[in-house]
């Protein structure tokens, strides 16, 4: 089942706030009152865990420059990407596609996947992951940068 999610950034006066919706999840978020759940490094960059619920994982991800995510897939789960900030560069089982602001990507169960910055200024995406388990662990690495397995 494909989940279609639009995003909506409103940017007012120091506030930033992004709502996304489709027939089944309706939700705001407000970046400079919500409280991250969890914040991971990474050699790329870092992300932030927004939301994290039984069926759904909600992270905004940022890719700093010249970097890129493992080309990886996953067992549980599917992914929806949108691009908030940036270019970015996806490679979808081996097909390399560029998007900018406002564009998405669906990810489906199993797809090989990886996020690029190939540009000198930072990629910042909005990852909304749908499954039956949404755990670092279900990460399958098929290519790694940085040399992690």
């Amino acid at each position: 089942m494909q989940i279609y999610l639009k995003l909506y950034v409103l940017r007012m006066i120091n506030v930033q706030v992004a709502c996304f919706f489709n027939l089944n999840i309706y939700f705001c978020i407000n970046y400079k009152e919500y409280h991250m759940l969890e914040i991971g490094e990474r050699p790329w960059g870092k992300y932030f865990v927004l939301a994290d619920e039984p069926n759904y994982k909600l992270k905004r991800i940022e890719v700093n420059p010249g970097q890129k995510l493992s080309y990886q897939y996953h067992h549980k789960r599917q992914e929806q990407w949108t691009i908030i900030e940036g270019d970015a560069t996806v490679v979808l089982d081996d097909k390399e596609i560029n998007l900018k602001y406002g564009e998405s990507i669906f990810i489906p169960l199993g797809a090989r996947h990886r996020m690029m910055n190939l540009s000198d200024k930072p990629v910042v995406f909005i990852e909304v992951q749908t499954g039956t388990y949404f755990g670092e662990d279900d990460i399958v690495r098929i290519e790694d940068d940085y040399d992690r397995n």
